[in-house]
């Protein structure tokens, strides 16, 4: 009775900008951390950047500087303004929620994932 899906993902230059999105939908009765990763081929899947029901982020030290997540509790969405992307940021990036469901209890989501690929 709750989905997450992700969605702004495409193909970009380097140097070039995506946004991607991500939207809870359901039986939600509160968001509490809710976090962007990332899987390249081959790769383990890794944080992006995280940030708590209280509005603190975290970043992982590659995207410093270059990406921006921020949330809108009220919309039960969460955003990644990715800028001055490279082809190192070329991956299947992940919405990840923390969830309290109505008559569930406290459950963590994944998206299904949207790809952003990074080539000239």
């Amino acid at each position: 009775q709750v989905q997450v899906v992700e969605s702004g993902g495409g193909l970009v230059q380097p140097g070039g900008s995506l946004r991607l999105s991500c939207a809870a939908s359901g039986n939600i009765v509160s968001i509490y951390n809710m976090a962007w990763y990332r899987q390249a081929p081959g790769s383990q899947r890794e944080l992006v950047a995280r940030i708590t029901s209280g509005g603190l982020t975290e970043y992982a030290e590659s995207v410093k500087g270059r990406f921006t997540i921020s949330r809108d509790n009220a919309k039960n969405t969460v955003n990644l303004q990715m800028n001055s992307l490279s082809p190192e940021d070329t991956a299947v990036y992940y919405c990840y929620a923390d969830l309290f469901v109505r008559n569930m209890g406290r459950r963590t989501t994944w998206g299904q994932g949207t790809q952003v690929s990074v080539s000239s």
